[in-house]
């Protein structure tokens, strides 16, 4: 029996690459958007503890008082940079979604054309040794 040999496999290939490509800038983006809402974090913790330390040592209340209004300022900051990534995640998502349904599609076609190829071949072994059979009768 002949192998089967899918025409478009170097499509395949190509569109295989493209996901693997998209799946990888997927994730790094959700790495960025993660660090950022990692710093968020640790920034409202340095507020907080900001806050509670600043009625500790009142001879420093201006200080703690700027203090906390710069961290609020990277704060806010940190939040609009999260909302660009969070932009870009979703943009390099879409791209992923797209470029793995491509690649679905271009499987299911080889499956398709793989099961025709083996229906074809099984009809002409089948057609042969009818002939084979017909010929010794």
């Amino acid at each position: 029996m002949k192998k089967f040999n899918f025409s478009l496999q170097k499509v395949l290939q190509l569109r295989k690459y493209k996901e693997e490509e998209s799946k990888i800038a997927l994730g790094q983006a959700i790495g960025v958007l993660s660090a950022i809402e990692n710093e968020i974090k640790e920034t409202a913790m340095k507020r907080h503890r900001a806050t509670t330390e600043r009625f500790a040592d009142t001879s420093r209340i201006i200080e703690w008082s700027h203090y906390i209004t710069r961290l609020e300022q990277e704060a806010e900051a940190l939040t609009e940079k999260a909302a660009q990534a969070e932009l870009v995640v979703e943009e390099k998502r879409a791209q992923y979604l797209e470029a793995s349904r491509e690649l679905k599609a271009m499987e299911k076609l080889k499956e398709k054309k793989q099961h025709e190829y083996r229906k074809e071949v099984f009809a002409s072994e089948t057609a042969e040794r009818d002939a084979i059979a017909a010929a010794r009768r």
